[in-house]
């Protein structure tokens, strides 16, 4: 970016069945019977676009997340939706959940290639190492790996597949039909990789892609998350409850990106906040209640007691939470654990009191205000050090997104915040980000 351009927000859509609020199913302005409906989707991703938003996300497992009996579960897996999607849209970028754990770095290298080049160079990579042990039983094992041994698998599994998409020479297509030449000799190299835990002879069977690497994407808060972020990811989707809490992390993260040869600009840390937009102030806190009204309390039990690695079932929801674990203890989410943990103790809440507070978000932070309160807010951790731009989690769909794109976007583009067009193709592009370099021979 030189020197005299201003700083710019960076907007991603998270987008999530009926929306990301728990109860969102259950108000009449949704439609959950719509969440295998490719033209759903269709409709989401070209609001988006219609916004000038960098990217829309779509998260995964490998297993049915929470009770079905209780919530809109269940729908695509994320890269052949993308792919769909990617024919329905110009300019956005799509980003897919991939695990690192229950996939191969092959498989991985080839479906982000092949979505590359089907985009025009608007695919993006969220890398997770799975926290579920449910994900686990899955695939054939009793118990999830170890933490840290999952992002050791990780670091290495990232590696291999950027090897793979690096074993093309962006110049190797020379279609020289009066040789009889298709690719040049040496253009295309195996990789032969040998490594811990992959063994990996390559070369990949898909030509270098637009943006030569997908973008990649990470949201881990880990201490292993964190130092993963700062050796791999080119965006951080976070949890921060406070102000505080996101200029902490974010200098914290930006801090550990020297060592590895990187300067800050090329990892941009986007927040995630579910805005709960009304008229007034007084109209959105009254739908932020109407959809706490909705909540099904076993539901929200059953995710809090996955989050925290404690089974909660039995217990009064209207008392404290019991005697937790502690973080080190912990072989999931270990950032979100810590997170709950203490927004509970923070303010001493009540179980029942938790899962209204975390309906909305999982721990992402929900603000119910005017479009001019949530552009401040915005504003503010942008401005204040706690932001590059945001990830946006509507809390129902698709009227939430609606109401972002129309009322709060305008506000943001009015403040010089947010771009008023896109000027790049690529997702790398809307970004910021350079094209990394292929091979020379």
């Amino acid at each position: 970016m030189p020197a005299d351009t201003p700083r710019q927000f960076h907007l991603n859509a998270f987008l999530m069945n009926a929306g990301h609020h728990d109860a969102a199913w259950r108000h009449p302005g949704t439609r959950p019977d719509r969440i295998t409906d490719l033209s759903y989707f269709q409709e989401l991703a070209r609001t988006a676009e219609r916004g000038r938003l960098d990217s829309l996300f779509l998260a995964d497992g490998v297993a049915l997340w929470g009770d079905a009996r209780y919530n809109a579960a269940g729908g695509f897996e994320p890269l052949t939706l993308l792919s769909a999607l990617a024919v329905a849209t110009e300019h956005i970028g799509l980003i897919a959940t991939v695990s690192t754990t229950f996939n191969e770095p092959f498989h991985v290298a080839r479906k982000f290639a092949s979505l590359d080049h089907i985009s025009g160079g608007r695919a993006g990579w969220n890398i997770v190492t799975s926290g579920n042990v449910a994900e686990a039983r899955n695939f054939g094992l009793e118990e999830h790996l170890e933490h840290s041994l999952r992002y050791e698998r990780a670091a290495e599994f990232v590696d291999v597949t950027k090897e793979l998409w690096d074993s093309w020479r962006d110049d190797a297509p020379v279609i020289d039909r009066e040789r009889g030449v298709y690719a040049e000799e040496g253009a295309i190299r195996p990789i032969g990789h040998r490594g811990t835990h992959f063994r990996v002879d390559g070369p990949l069977n898909v030509q270098r892609s637009p943006q030569g690497h997908p973008l990649l994407v990470q949201a881990g808060s880990s201490e292993d998350g964190k130092e993963f972020a700062a050796r791999y990811a080119e965006a951080v989707f976070t949890a921060q409850q406070t102000l505080a809490d996101g200029q902490t992390f974010y200098k914290d993260l930006k801090s550990r990106l020297a060592k590895y040869g990187r300067t800050p600009d090329q990892l941009k840390i986007l927040p995630g906040i579910c805005p709960i937009i009304g008229a007034t102030e007084a109209e959105a806190l009254a739908l932020e209640d109407e959809l706490t009204r909705l909540q099904v309390p076993e539901y929200g039990l059953q995710q809090l007691s996955g989050m925290l690695g404690t089974d909660l079932s039995g217990l009064p929801l209207d008392g404290p939470l019991p005697d937790l674990p502690e973080e080190r203890d912990i072989n999931g989410n270990k950032s979100r654990f810590t997170l709950v943990a203490e927004l509970a103790g923070r303010e001493q809440l009540t179980i029942r009191q938790l899962i209204a507070r975390l309906g909305g978000g999982r721990g992402h932070r929900v603000f119910a205000g005017t479009p001019e309160q949530i552009a401040d807010q915005l504003e503010e951790w942008f401005t204040e050090g706690a932001a590059d731009g945001f990830n946006i989690m509507p809390p129902y769909l698709p009227g939430g997104l609606d109401h972002f794109v129309d009322q709060v976007v305008p506000l943001l583009q009015a403040r010089g915040l947010f771009r008023t067009e896109y000027s790049g193709r690529t997702l790398r592009e809307h970004y910021g980000l350079q094209r990394p370099p292929g091979r020379t021979h």
